[in-house]
Formats: structure tokens, sequence, C-alpha cells
């Protein structure tokens, strides 16, 4: 099993858990902070994901970090439960996907906007709307510019594409005329 899908296990069991009795948010940013703060630090980094370092060693740090941020019970729980199982290099993949879990539990989907030039705020929020209706659910967007779409915007929600770029309607064209000799 990947990385990705094991840390994938461990954050919708993080999050139910949490949903339960907790603050799913404060759990998001608390998990955030402390993978920022491994990857930040190569010697930690390295640490927790080196065979040699005994797990008691590793244990040991992770206790430490955890009374120093002062995490929560139900993400130290899970961080030394990783410990135990030699699984701490699972840190970097955990946080992103437990934010994945949380939005889709939230009823919210991750879009990524890409445009020609910078949008007004006014733009973007209307944007956000038509999003919305289109996907049947709330919408957390981002932006990206990107000046060779030449007009218009690409947005990527999920796997599905909405490609309404002058670039591609070009290219489209274009396809058409080859077609047609």
């Amino acid at each position: 099993m990947s990385s990705r899908a094991s840390a994938a296990r461990y954050a919708r069991a993080l999050l139910d858990v949490v949903v339960k009795d907790g603050n799913p948010e404060q759990i998001e940013q608390e998990l955030s902070a402390f993978a920022g703060l491994v990857e930040r630090t190569p010697e930690m980094r390295k640490a927790f994901a080196s065979p040699a370092v005994p797990t008691t060693a590793k244990r040991g740090i992770l206790e430490q970090v955890i009374a120093r941020m002062q995490l929560s019970k139900p993400l130290a729980r899970l961080l030394l439960m990783l410990a135990e199982g030699e699984r701490l290099a699972l840190i970097a993949d955990l946080a992103p996907t437990y934010s994945a879990a949380l939005r889709e539990h939230r009823g919210v989907v991750q879009a990524e906007v890409t445009t020609a030039a910078p949008m007004p705020p006014e733009q973007l929020t209307q944007f956000e709307t038509r999003l919305a209706k289109a996907t049947g659910r709330r919408v957390a967007m981002t932006t990206r510019v990107d000046p060779a779409l030449i007009g218009g915007a690409v947005a990527r929600v999920g796997s599905v594409v909405y490609d309404g770029s002058v670039a591609r309607q070009l290219e489209k064209m274009k396809e058409r005329l080859e077609k047609g000799r």
C-alpha cells in the first residue's frame, strides 16, 4: 500500500475520532504546524524516517515536541501510534490528506482556477458561485495566473477540468480547420 493511501486511512480515522468529540479544524491546524516543523527540521525528519533510530528514541523526541506544541490528545495519540508502528514517515502525507478529508466531510470541494490575468475580487466571487452551482457543493478556490491562456479561465475541480481559455478555443478551431482539409 502506498504511503499516500496509508496516510489517507490514518487521516480518515483521526477525523472520525475528532468529529465525535473534538474540534476538527483545530486538529487540522495542529497537524499542519507539526508537519511543517518536521519539514523544516531535517534532523527530525531523518530521525523519524530512519530504521536505525530506535523507536524509543523517536517516541522520546515526539513526546517532547507534543508537550512543547501542546498538541491535542487525539493527534498526540495518533502520532505516538505512528511512532510505535515505525510509520512516522507518513507525516508529510498525513496533513494534506487530513485537510482533504475534512473538506469532504464539510461538503467543500477544492477548485484550482487558472486565469490569463489576475481577476478582481468581485469576479472571483462570481466565479466561485458558478463553480458551486456546477458542482452542487461549496467551493474552496485557489487561483493562479498563466499568461499562456491568452484569456478566459481553466478550473480544475477534483479530476474534472472546465477549460474556457482562449488558448483552448483556438486549439479547437485549429483542429476543426485541419479536419476540413
